[in-house]
């Protein structure tokens, strides 16, 4: 069953924090509609907290009648176990049972060594193999990017390497290789999305023609894609039932993109942006 808690702080981020703690779950398990905007006031005065009102999905109770019912069958069931004089004749059977038990015993370990060989089958490691990069040729855009990455990461303070090189038209695309990367993607990929912008703006300005340049590291902007489609499915969903919009939290233009492309095409759907950067963020609407 949907069930809906409203909370409030000083910004809408805080407030949809304050929900999520409240109630122990994570961000793509909720649905938010914002009530009110935070309003600072003059001087102190005035000033309002945001409002959201988060709804999420609640486990139906457990019929306790038909547990109740089930439990007082049970000690009628007892009373016509009165005529003990036939005891005697389930002698045999016990001895039939255990003779019975004795025999499949043996079948048991048949079953055991057939388990762990399909265990270790879904151990693949082969995305691991490709992973090889050639070295990019001295002077090319490859080995611009690549210095100045290297250069960027050491004042980081963060040993990783990257390997860049071009893809179909005028895109590049770099793996950024090492250990500790989780600091360098940052939280939903803020981390990489700062030094992808760094590298368009210092690397596109001293070569010809108009570049683009992807930066990625373990994968993370294509796991973070197809999270983000299962995200917007889910919620298109929750929208359906409900008949009434949502909100999704603030995102980037490519992550906007993304949500936007995911529903275009399922029914009595609609999409849209609302709001400013860094606060932008998609709206799904129920359309009849």
């Amino acid at each position: 069953m949907e069930k809906t808690i409203v909370t409030s702080g000083k910004t809408i981020d805080l407030a949809i924090e304050a929900a999520l703690t409240q109630l122990g779950l994570d961000r793509d398990s909720v649905s938010v509609q914002v009530l009110q905007q935070a309003k600072p006031g003059f001087l102190g005065l005035g000033a309002q907290p945001a409002k959201v009102e988060v709804t999420y999905e609640a486990p139906d109770p457990a019929p306790k009648v038909a547990l109740s019912s089930a439990s007082r069958s049970k000690p009628k069931a007892k009373k016509p176990e009165a005529p003990k004089a036939e005891a005697p004749k389930a002698e045999p059977k016990s001895v039939k049972t255990e003779a019975s038990k004795a025999e499949p015993k043996p079948a048991k370990p048949e079953h055991k060594p057939a388990k762990p060989e399909h265990k270790p089958e879904p151990k693949v490691e082969a995305p691991k193999t490709p992973k090889t990069y050639a070295p990019a040729e001295a002077g090319s855009v490859e080995e611009k990017i690549e210095v100045f990455l290297k250069g960027l990461l050491e004042h980081m303070g963060s040993t990783a390497i990257p390997h860049a090189w071009k893809e179909e038209g005028n895109t590049y695309k770099v793996d950024l290789v090492g250990e500790d990367l989780g600091y360098l993607i940052g939280r939903r990929g803020d981390t990489l999305d700062a030094l992808q912008h760094l590298a368009n703006y210092s690397v596109g300005r001293n070569v010809e023609g108009h570049i683009r340049i992807s930066v990625d590291a373990e994968d993370y902007r294509e796991k973070r894609e197809d999270s983000l489609r299962r995200y917007a499915r889910k919620k298109a969903q929750q929208v359906l039932k409900a008949r009434r919009r949502t909100t999704l939290e603030p995102m980037n233009a490519y992550e906007r993109h993304v949500i936007h492309a995911a529903l275009q095409d399922m029914d009595n759907i609609t999409t849209h942006s609302t709001g400013t950067e860094p606060n932008r963020r998609v709206v799904i609407e129920y359309v009849r």
